[in-house]
């Protein structure tokens, strides 16, 4: 796995802009009027350096929950689409997305997947609060699933601290396939910080799985939810796809 150096232009986008601030001003105080969350442990989060915050994922609502509610600045990966459409509803996706501190990124698996990784480490290695999901994808039965060896990678390379966090209820306050969140109680919690080096290098595959494993039962900890023990993708459309599953069975 490459490792570059920081460049420039990704630590001149993490310098938040008149949009950050005005989500935060706008958009927090609403979230906390309307549905009430409940927030558990915002000391863990440290206030300064290089974080991850590794969440469960349940519902589309979570990448605006988790910055409403963390104590510092967050960043995490958008999909590029949200950055890229025209007219009013263009404008209003970007001005919303960039509000909450999303970072517009082309999805993928193989080479695109490397470069989302890539991409955030970038923005880590920067000193930045970074949030992702370890899942991959949202959960659409509310298991939690196996976990993804990029943040692994992430945690172990960028040499920061993974901050597990629970998200508990927002599949009721937005659940798949609602265009707008309802009014329901939410549960956010921050678990203790994690220090993963131990499981040595990020080049190691038995170090990346063992540090993802590690975050994935702490996320568990928090949530209490069913594990599912595979990971959340859908179930291969060939015989062909199958067999590039077995011989490729780290996820990133």
């Amino acid at each position: 796995m490459s490792i570059d150096q920081p460049d420039d232009d990704v630590a001149a986008l993490q310098r938040p802009g008149a949009l950050y601030y005005a989500g935060r001003i706008l958009m927090a105080p609403l979230l906390k009027l309307v549905y009430r969350p409940r927030v558990i442990g915002r000391k863990n989060v440290p206030k300064h350096g290089k974080v991850i915050l590794a969440s469960n994922h349940l519902s589309f609502i979570d990448s605006v929950v988790i910055p409403m509610t963390a104590p510092r600045r967050v960043q995490f990966l958008a999909k590029s689409s949200y950055f890229e459409g025209t007219g009013f509803a263009g404008r209003v996706s970007r001005a919303i997305f960039t509000s909450i501190g999303a970072v517009g990124v082309k999805r993928g698996a193989g080479a695109a997947a490397q470069e989302a990784l890539d991409q955030s480490r970038r923005i880590i290695d920067t000193g930045a609060a970074f949030a992702l999901y370890p899942e991959g994808t949202r959960s659409l039965d509310g298991r939690l699933y196996k976990g993804r060896t990029g943040i692994g990678w992430l945690a172990l390379t960028t040499g920061a601290v993974v901050v597990p966090v629970g998200l508990i209820g927002t599949d009721q306050m937005q659940p798949v396939g609602a265009k707008f969140p309802r009014p329901h109680r939410i549960t956010v919690v921050f678990g203790e910080p994690l220090d993963l080096s131990h499981y040595g290098s990020a080049e190691s595959g038995r170090a990346r799985r063992q540090a993802t494993d590690a975050i994935m039962s702490a996320i568990h900890g928090l949530t209490g939810q069913e594990l599912a023990g595979v990971y959340n993708e859908a179930p291969p459309a060939s015989a062909v796809e199958r067999v590039k599953r077995a011989l490729r069975p780290e996820r990133l």
